[in-house]
């Protein structure tokens, strides 16, 4: 992959101010990137002001607010004239507002995990597409899945809203390349497993846990993913590399989606 494959771009990242957004907005900028990044924690949008470099705006915002991925791709036009690759990371574990296996889930932990997940991105995917139409230009819209959404673990990761949310990023992505192609606009998906970042503290702290992933991620040694492990695919799927490609779902899991796991691991227990 060329070194300046984002050359002359503007890329928004909906939560790029920690963890996996953080860690491809630096690899955005370094492939030459112009970007607008969004996240909603304070401390985080300051970090991320200090941290990345020159032709980068770090806004703050709520992914579930509406208005927000429209403010974001607005001040992206304004700043650099246009937008070319939308990067949709927002989103995380509904496991504290009520999610769970689904005869657990209350109605509020559904609604929760749902709009934490889906509805955000629905958000920022619908400014992107209706921004690409009104340039009447091509582009790439890329969002975070889970292997979650077609690669469960019923003992360890047992969170059916969360689920089922990015399962249906699937089904929108592919729904929407579908209909845009003609357009030249592009809708991906890259679906990690268990990766290193502040949303993953519960299963980092659980020896169980880190058990179960040397064997189900069994490339590299057996270990939990690193956000960096993403970046060299967000880089190829929102640049002119992937020109070719709409509707994919890309698993970057170190093997989860096509290993067993342990032994002990089982659908009965």
């Amino acid at each position: 992959m060329q070194s300046n494959a984002l050359a002359d771009k503007c890329i928004v990242i909906i939560g790029g101010t920690s963890g996996l957004g953080l860690s491809a907005a630096r690899a955005c900028a370094a492939a030459g990137a112009k970007l607008v990044v969004i996240g909603r924690d304070d401390e985080h949008v300051r970090t991320a002001r200090t941290t990345l470099g020159n032709d980068v705006h770090v806004l703050v915002g709520d992914a579930t607010v509406p208005r927000t991925s429209e403010d974001a791709i607005s001040a992206a036009v304004r700043e650099f004239g246009r937008l070319d690759g939308l990067y949709h990371v927002a989103g995380g574990s509904g496991r504290r507002g009520g999610d769970g296996p689904l005869d657990q889930i209350s109605d509020e932990g559904w609604a929760f995990t749902q709009k934490l997940n889906l509805d955000s991105l629905f958000y920022s995917n619908r400014a992107a597409a209706r921004q690409f139409l009104k340039q009447k230009s091509p582009g790439s819209v890329l969002n975070v899945g889970s292997v979650l959404g077609f690669s469960p673990s019923p003992k360890h990761f047992a969170t059916h809203s969360y689920a089922a949310a990015k399962a249906a990023i699937i089904g929108l992505t592919k729904s929407a390349a579908a209909y845009y192609a003609p357009h030249g606009i592009r809708f991906n998906v890259i679906a990690p497993a268990l990766v290193e970042t502040p949303m993953a503290q519960r299963a980092v702290a659980d020896p169980s846990i880190m058990g179960f992933i040397k064997t189900k991620q069994p490339l590299d040694g057996g270990r939990i993913g690193q956000c960096s492990d993403l970046d060299a695919a967000v880089v190829f799927f929102l640049s002119d590399e992937s020109k070719f490609v709409t509707g994919q779902v890309l698993a970057i899991d170190g093997g989860w989606s096509v290993s067993d796991g342990p032994a002990s691991e089982d659908a009965n227990d």
